[in-house]
């Protein structure tokens, strides 16, 4: 039986994908949306929320049984998605299912009515912290009830965190990506500067190496951009520094101002010595977020920290291959500071009639090749190593497969600890932002501006 498709004002792709501490639009609408859920409970369906003739979220007809899966995305995403879904409908010929997707502005939006409506999707994507926000209040399933059905035993220990919190796995990773280094080998070359060893270099190795690339290279040339142009950064030292990232399981705050105050002093020192740029062009370029404006992208940089996602965006910009690189530091005595970062996250509700299905159904996406020939790497690398080889096996341009032996190389690498951000944790860019200019501009020291952070941190969580 053939499904139907029902594909909702198909929009953009994710954007960027989120770091530990970012969480996707939409946060007034699920506050709302679940406050109305505690109220009135399971609702009959909702206007604008999608649902079966019959309202439930699962229907059954003759033994046949009717899912939802709910994304985001373009019509191209649409395309690689309902061919994957072919495949699963051919495989489980009892099992039919309905997509639904909208682009991601509307996206968590339409979910949070459908949610207050008790008329949710079987099986949702998710992102960010989004997870957490409703996983905590009940709305998902845990996936171990359904441990037959979906075996993540094959899938990255370290990807899989992205969905376990409370003690229980609530999602499972599309794909993953990472947050580490990206390096034009073109730079390098032209300063007559070898790429590092990433599994042994030093922070103090990084800066001798951008002071040394800044100095043998054209004026409006550097060896690093700026470092703390966004939380992950931060997130990722702080945890090389103290075994914790910006945030604690419980929801506080981890970062202690003192290696904020470390942190600072680095990068300033850098942007002093020439081997990163001027405040004021740092600031300018932070309004200029596309591939082809960045310093790395015109062949003005040789380094900047980044997911690594993007190394096919740099490389095109850029006009060359680029390089992938472990984050300096990560051979510490705390251990690793990267994580792996599920690109998107696939759940399941725990209302849903028909919960072994809808398990079956992401047990495909994520595990069997058939869904992974029609997917690919659209929703992040695959976090199951069998089915990166079986896409590597089946060819890659070269920056594409940079990228997956990187994945499999982080993979072996980070040591699993992963937290999601907190509620009140989206402000910390922003935060981090403010303060970061002030302090590049002269107006605070980096000792005042670590203070600051973490006690705006603390006031914006709490």
């Amino acid at each position: 039986m053939r499904s139907v498709r029902r594909t909702i004002r198909p929009g953009g792709h994710y954007p960027t994908t989120p770091g530990r501490a970012a969480r996707p639009l939409g946060a007034a609408a699920l506050a709302t949306a679940l406050l109305l859920t505690a109220a009135c409970g399971s609702g009959d369906g909702g206007e604008g929320a999608p649902a079966d003739d019959d309202g439930d979220s699962a229907a059954s007809d003759g033994g046949q049984v009717t899912l939802r899966f709910s994304w985001w995305g373009n019509d191209e995403r649409a395309q690689i998605t309902d061919a994957a879904v072919d495949a699963f409908e051919a495989a489980n010929p009892g099992i039919t299912v309905e997509t639904e997707s909208v682009d991601f502005n509307a996206y968590f939006d339409r979910l949070a009515t459908s949610v207050a409506a008790g008329d949710e999707p079987d099986v949702i994507t998710m992102g960010g912290a989004y997870p957490r926000e409703y996983g905590g209040r009940g709305v998902l399933l845990d996936l171990s009830t359904v441990s037959e059905e979906l075996d993540l035993s094959a899938l990255d220990e370290g990807a899989l965190a992205n969905g376990y919190f409370d003690d229980t796995q609530f999602g499972v990773p599309t794909g993953v990506n990472t947050f580490g280094f990206i390096a034009n080998p073109d730079v390098f070359a032209e300063a007559g500067v070898d790429l590092p060893d990433d599994e042994t270099w030093t922070w103090e190795d990084f800066v001798d190496i951008a002071n040394e690339i800044s100095a043998a290279t054209p004026d409006d040339v550097y060896g690093t951009t700026d470092l703390t142009t966004g939380a992950d950064m931060l997130d990722l030292y702080t945890n090389q520094q103290t075994g914790q990232g910006l945030y604690t399981e419980d929801g506080g705050i981890a970062l202690e101002a003192d290696v904020a105050q470390d942190w600072w002093e680095m990068t300033n020192g850098l942007m002093e010595s020439g081997a990163a740029p001027s405040a004021t062009l740092t600031a300018e370029l932070a309004g200029q977020p596309a591939p082809e404006q960045s310093l790395i992208g015109q062949g003005k940089a040789a380094m900047m920290p980044g997911w690594s996602n993007l190394l096919a965006a740099y490389s095109t910009a850029a006009g060359t291959d680029m390089v992938p690189l472990l984050a300096p530091g990560e051979s510490g005595n705390q251990g690793p500071g990267m994580w792996l970062q599920a690109s998107q996250l696939y759940t399941i509700s725990a209302n849903s009639d028909h919960p072994e299905e809808a398990a079956r159904l992401v047990d495909f996406l994520v595990s069997s090749t058939e869904a992974a020939d029609s997917i690919g790497a659209d929703r992040g690398i695959p976090a199951n190593p069998e089915i990166r080889q079986h896409l590597i096996d089946a060819g890659l341009d070269p920056v594409r497969e940079a990228e997956f032996e990187f994945i499999e190389r982080v993979s072996g690498h980070v040591d699993g600890d992963f937290v999601i951000g907190p509620e009140g944790s989206t402000d910390t860019p922003l935060i981090l932002t403010r303060l970061n200019d002030s302090v590049l501009f002269g107006q605070i020291t980096p000792a005042e501006a670590a203070e600051q952070l973490v006690n705006e941190m603390n006031d914006a969580v709490s």
